[in-house]
Parts: C-alpha cells; structure tokens; sequence
C-alpha cells in the first residue's frame, strides 16, 4: 500500500488538484469528508485558534497541531512551516524531520524572515531549501519551497522566478510564489519553472478552472477558510449580543454532527 507521501506525490504527476487549508482537527476532518484529495494546515488559522495572530506559534505548538490532524484524517496532509523556525540549514533540517515524524507528507519553507522583516537572498534561501530538501528525501516528505515577495509588496516577477528557479535547483519538488493573482504572470511561472506550481486562490484572481487551462498543479486557499468561518462567528455572535436573536441557530448540523461520529482515521 502507498504511504501518503507517495500519494501526495502522484497528485502532482498531472492535472489540478485543490488542497484546502484547515485550522483544526474537526474542519480537517469535515474537510476530508466532504471529498478532498489532500489538506494542509495554515500558520495564520492555526494561531488564531490559540487568540493569536500569525508567526506567534512555537515550533513544538505546530508539531502537536500537526500530529494531531494527521492523526485525525486518512489523506496527505501538507504543513505550512513557515520559515522552520530556524535560521541555518541545520536547523531548518531538524524541523523537516520533526514534521515527517509527525506524521506529515509534505511541508513548506519560506524565504521570509521573520526576525529581520526581510526576505532572505536567494543565496541564502537556496542554502536553506537545499538543507530542507536532504531531510524531505530522507523521510519521503514532498518539500514545496515559497517566494514570498509578492506578499511583501516586492512586484519584480523577473526576480520571483529566479527564486523559484533556484529552489527548484536545491531540491524542492513544488514551487509557490503566494500574491499572485495575474493570469498571464502564473502561466510565465509555471512555464519557465518547469515543476508542479501551487497557487493561492484569491478574491481577486483566476478560478480553479483558469488555473488549471495554464498549467498549475496544486490549490490551496491559505487562511481563508479560517478567516471565513472566524467572520461567520463574529455575525453570529453580534446578533446574539446586540439583537438577543439567534437565526443563525437555524443551519442544520446534522451533517456535521455526522462527520464527527465517524471512527477517526490512521496516525
């Protein structure tokens, strides 16, 4: 039988697939049952489940978030890793392993530093792709490295696709440049990368279907989901505040309530 990691895998041979991004176990699992093929966990949804916001989470806070979805669900799960919560290749390798361990079939690094409030070289981000890389073959794990200049108002794709063109060269297997939302700009990225791009859908940019007419691979919405279902709350919760009325307790939730009586699926 193929690991999950081999299934995760394969999903990227050909064709899109969406891979939308859960904050905890019962929206992983919901998620799960309503027919995705994988998940990945989101650092943005994850924290504000701890009234946080993102980049405020420890590394040992996202391995038992980890573990515990992967130990909640039956398909791949992908992890938002932020920037590994190290600083040298070494490090950032430990926390790669730290998450196949966890039970994971993919991970993310991104070029971002947080303590700094720059983005890194792409020396430097090459250097610690390439140490993320040795520990994902190691254990299976796909690695999917990040460009985040277009979340950082940097604008210059001519220097996105060279990031994503050295990551690629250091060994990851997926590539994702998250702000994008021009058709034409993604097509040139997945053209001139030449390996499985995820996107971020948005608002404000192409549709699955679009994506997929220009070559990308993967789908993955971020913390939009959270965000939503955090602002469905948040009406819900004024009406009942302000109004004293509860019309939102009209949603039927006999099939959600039907999810969570399902047997949970492999660690």
């Amino acid at each position: 039988m193929a690991s999950r990691c081999d299934t995760f895998r394969s999903l990227h041979d050909q064709g899109l697939f969406v891979m939308p991004n859960p904050w905890d176990i019962g929206s992983a699992r919901y998620l799960e049952s309503l027919g995705f093929v994988a998940l990945a966990t989101t650092s943005s949804g994850h924290a504000a489940t701890l009234g946080r916001i993102d980049q405020e989470v420890s590394r040992d806070e996202m391995l038992a978030h980890v573990a515990g979805i992967a130990a909640a669900i039956a398909v791949p799960l992908n992890v938002d890793a932020e920037y590994c919560f190290a600083d040298d290749p070494a490090g950032v390798a430990e926390t790669v392993a730290l998450i196949a361990q966890a039970g994971a079939a993919g991970c993310s690094i991104e070029d971002f530093n947080p303590a700094t409030g720059t983005i890194d070289s792409i020396e430097r981000a090459s250097d610690r792709v390439a140490g993320a890389a040795r520990s994902a073959r190691q254990s299976g794990m796909v690695l999917t490295a990040r460009a985040e200049n277009h979340l950082h108002g940097v604008t210059d794709l001519d220097d996105t696709i060279n990031r994503l063109c050295s990551y690629r060269d250091a060994g990851a297997e997926v590539v994702y440049a998250p702000g994008l939302s021009d058709l034409s700009e993604i097509a040139r990225v997945v053209d001139e990368v030449k390996i499985p791009v995820n996107f971020l859908l948005r608002s404000d940019g192409p549709n699955v279907s679009e994506l997929g007419s220009v070559g990308v691979r993967r789908v993955s919405t971020g913390g939009s989901l959270s965000r939503a279902s955090f602002a469905a709350l948040k009406i819900a919760a004024l009406e009942l505040l302000d109004l004293g009325t509860a019309t939102f307790s009209a949603i039927p939730n006999a099939e959600l309530a039907a999810v969570f009586l399902q047997s949970p699926g492999p660690g």
